[in-house]
């Protein structure tokens, strides 16, 4: 009886390790550490930027931005905006690159090579607004019930209007 649950547990256990084996060696897991760590390595690059580079060269009060600080009077804390403008300016050296080298060619790219949509065909058949048959498109009459029908709708532009022609309703 033991032996027979061990072996249960056994084989549960190895089929979640073997899933779990297959989960992280299928590609994405591995891409993904792969992106974290380029990206902590750049990240570390373009706060040594910021730092180094160009907050020296803005100007402030003090000797250099990040040494801008504000004291509250009634805690007599300091606020460190010199800090806190490098972080905002660390952000938006990396959000721009991200965004540019990126973001854009990889949609350019998807966009490309994207399978184009064929438009769709009109349908061959329409439904009966009082039987609920479906009956050819053109027909004047349902052949099941005998009543007469209203004529087909035409078929909706597609795409957007030309240039100068009036809005769509």
């Amino acid at each position: 009886m033991a032996i027979q649950r061990f072996r249960q547990v056994e084989g549960r256990a190895t089929k979640t390790l073997g899933g779990f084996r297959s989960f992280l060696l299928r590609g994405n897991v591995v891409d993904l550490a792969v992106g974290i760590m380029i990206g902590a390595a750049f990240s570390a690059i373009v706060t040594a930027l910021t730092t180094d580079v160009i907050t020296p060269l803005i100007p402030s009060a003090g000797n250099s931005l990040a040494q801008l600080q504000y004291q509250v009077p009634y805690t007599h804390q300091f606020i460190k905006l010199g800090l806190f403008i490098e972080a905002i300016i660390s952000f938006l050296i990396l959000a721009f690159i991200v965004y540019f080298f990126i973001v854009l060619p990889i949609n350019s790219l998807m966009n490309r090579y994207k399978p184009q949509q064929q438009p769709a065909e009109p349908a061959l058949t329409r439904d009966c607004p009082y039987c609920l048959s479906s009956i050819p498109a053109a027909a004047s009459r349902c052949a099941f019930c005998t009543s007469p029908l209203p004529p087909p709708a035409p078929p909706a532009p597609q795409g957007p209007p030309a240039y100068g022609a009036p809005p769509r309703a």
